[in-house]
């Protein structure tokens, strides 16, 4: 069988791959990407860091337990009739205002729901996400003797239940319409809701940057109660919802750094073959945020925290189950209330205002 490349004249053993290549430029690049793949040298890596989903939801440890329990009377979301008309409320109150009242409101640190109302039936729902073992075990691990790696309870979840409390969302917060959708548009709503939940697992406390300045480069969003509403929004916009043009203000709270470097995951950092030095680190920086503290305590740990991030200058973030090293910037870490404004009809763009 006749090989190709020796038919033509000249085509002698001389006219190697060099040759080749030096007729064909596209090759080189061909080529040097190979090599660079081949030598292990890593691609430019996405920012930010997209939030990883999974196939199904897996049941919580039963070493995680809440103080109070996640969503107590929730049910299933109804199916609508296709014709009913539902109008959609947005909701926002203080977070733990059940516990300190508009304290936290103060500092514009809102948490946010979701309201339906059924023309047809008359019945309320409310509708929220927000973490299974509270606030600080999303945020921070546990220390166990027994285990060598931090041990993590962060899971999120979507919350369905009957009923919206106006006093609740009205008094220190906001209680009002921005959409009427149809009953179809609800129902397809409920099925992605329900994937929604299946599949992004565990809650996400901060929402990491280069600087506080427009256009500055975020490394990592957070995923939070606000994201949710976002989302389902977004959602609704896409089915066919139009949304009232109104201001919509979210709580963020912000991480400053320069560029992350990424250190590995469970295995690789705390595993047989892991990095010792490494580890201690991440086990020292997380020991002062540890849960059930004396205010004598909490006072000596502040101190531990404030010598960490703001003199050292570092922070290690725990992300998509993988941790993260983050070289700490001023301000280092900046609570704000964006506004958000609502998504348009049919389109993925936001209102702009005139």
């Amino acid at each position: 069988m006749a090989q190709a490349g020796n038919t033509g004249p000249g085509a002698g053993g001389h006219r190697g791959a060099g040759a080749a290549l030096r007729g064909a430029p596209w090759l080189w690049a061909l080529a040097l990407l190979w090599l660079a793949t081949a030598a292990g040298v890593p691609s430019r890596r996405q920012w930010p860091v997209p939030y990883k989903r999974f196939s199904f939801r897996p049941a919580p440890d039963p070493y995680c337990q809440a103080k109070y329990t996640f969503c107590p009377t929730g049910s299933p979301i109804p199916v609508l009739k296709d014709d009913d008309v539902v109008d959609v409320f947005r909701l926002q109150a203080p977070v733990w205002e059940f516990k300190y009242g508009d304290l936290l409101g103060h500092l514009k640190i809102m948490h946010d729901a979701i309201g339906f109302r059924s023309a047809l039936t008359g019945k309320n729902y409310t509708m929220e996400w927000y973490e299974l073992f509270q606030l600080g075990n999303c945020t921070f691990p546990h220390l166990r003797p027994e285990m060598n790696a931090p041990f993590w309870c962060n899971q999120g979840a979507a919350c369905f239940f009957e009923g919206i409390d106006d006093n609740h969302w009205k008094e220190n917060g906001t209680l009002v319409q921005v959409a009427t959708i149809s009953g179809n548009m609800f129902n397809k709503m409920a099925t992605w809701v329900k994937q929604d939940n299946e599949t992004g697992i565990y809650y996400e406390t901060w929402t990491v940057r280069a600087s506080p300045e427009k256009g500055a480069a975020t490394w990592f969003e957070s995923y939070d109660c606000s994201k949710f509403v976002l989302r389902t929004y977004k959602k609704l916009a896409e089915l066919g919802a139009e949304f009232k043009n109104i201001e919509t203000n979210y709580t963020r709270i912000f991480l400053y750094s320069g560029e992350p470097t990424y250190l590995g995951n469970e295995t690789s950092v705390f595993g047989p073959t892991g990095n010792k030095t490494l580890a201690l680190a991440i086990k020292r920086f997380y020991y002062p945020f540890k849960p059930h503290l004396s205010t004598k305590e909490f006072l000596l740990n502040l101190l531990q925290i404030f010598n960490a991030v703001i003199i050292h200058r570092h922070f290690y973030l725990f992300y998509n189950f993988e941790y993260w090293f983050l070289p700490m910037k001023f301000p280092f870490i900046k609570i704000t209330y964006e506004e958000i404004p609502l998504y348009n009809r049919n389109k993925t763009l936001w209102f702009i205002k005139p």
